[in-house]
């Protein structure tokens, strides 16, 4: 029903601005993945300087 919906021409402007939040939506439990695991290599980075 929403995909019927947006595809008219009339919608273009809606369409655009649902695909933006899909990505939006879909973009930020990446990023805070990628976060985390950022955080956990540059603790390990750390102890492996002190130990040398």
């Amino acid at each position: 029903m929403c995909r019927a919906s947006l595809q008219n021409e009339a919608n273009k402007s809606v369409a655009e601005g649902v695909n933006d939040g899909i990505v939006y939506l879909m973009a930020i439990p990446y990023i805070l993945v990628a976060g985390v695991f950022f955080a956990v290599w540059r603790l390990k980075q750390k102890k492996k300087e002190v130990i040398e």
